[in-house]
Order: structure tokens, then sequence, then C-alpha cells
């Protein structure tokens, strides 16, 4: 099993990553994981979920359909092989700033308002991202309340 999550990081990861900017695309990945992560919290994922995912990742990160389509492949695969979110919240919590680890919970907190309703284990996983970036509570509540009233505003 390892040498397989090895050869799929060396084959299908490690060059996605080493295309550009390396960090930047790491927190591309590790974001568009926990957006998969989140839509699969529910233990079931809508097709407003799937869309929401693509739409959130190629507006914050100006990606083609083709690249979104690319990067929410090799995020399920890396959610696949992770036994934790540990990986994901490391990374975009040693790289991010504030403000930028807001903005990730914000795109998380979307999601769980994209089919009408925030379900009990999406909250849990947000808040469980959210004390792993270290953001504090009033964060975790601010931008509830901002994707709350967006997600509204938005239907």
């Amino acid at each position: 099993m390892i040498d397989a999550v090895r050869r799929f990081f060396e084959d299908c990861v490690q060059p996605e990553l080493e295309r550009g900017d390396p960090e930047e695309r790491a927190v591309r990945l590790a974001t568009a994981a926990l957006l998969v992560e989140l839509s699969r919290a529910d233990f079931h994922v809508s097709e407003q979920e799937r869309e929401a995912v693509k739409a959130l990742l190629a507006d914050q990160f100006e990606l083609s359909a083709e690249e979104t389509r690319q990067l929410i492949a090799l995020a399920e695969e890396e959610t696949r092989a992770a036994v934790s979110l540990y990986p994901f919240t490391d990374l975009i919590d040693k790289t991010l700033n504030h403000e930028q680890k807001r903005r990730v919970l914000y795109l998380l907190w979307r999601l769980a308002f994209a089919d009408g309703h925030k379900d009990k284990y999406e909250e849990h996983l947000v808040r469980k991202v959210a004390d792993l970036i270290h953001l504090r509570h009033r964060d975790f509540i601010q931008t509830r309340l901002e994707a709350e009233a967006d997600a509204r505003q938005s239907r």
C-alpha cells in the first residue's frame, strides 16, 4: 500500500506540483482536498456540492475547466490515500497568512451551504480545520456568517 501511494505521488502529484510555483500548487491541492473531504462529510455528495467544488476552486485559483477537473481528480486521489486531514491542514497552516487561511475556511463554509443546508458533520469538519490551521473561534464564526449570507444572496 505504501509503495502504491509513493508511486502515485511520484508519477501523478509530483509532476503537477513541479509545474509553476510548487508551493502554490501544493496549497491548491490541499485546499481542493479539504473541499472534497467536506463534500463527503455528510455521507452524500449531491450534484450541487460537486458543482460548488468546481466553481469555488475555479474562481479561487482562476483555473480553466480542465485545470479544475485535474485538480479535483488529484485531490480525490490524495484524500483516498490520506489517513487524516493533517497533511493538508499542516501545509495550509505553515504556508498561508491569517487572511489566506480565513479564505480557505470561507470556501469550506460556502461548500457547506451549497446544498441549502449545513449538516452537523460538515460543521464539525469545518471546525476541525479551523482548529488545525490555528484560526480563532471568532474567525470560525465570522467566516460562517459571511459565507451563509453570500450563499443566500446567490440563490
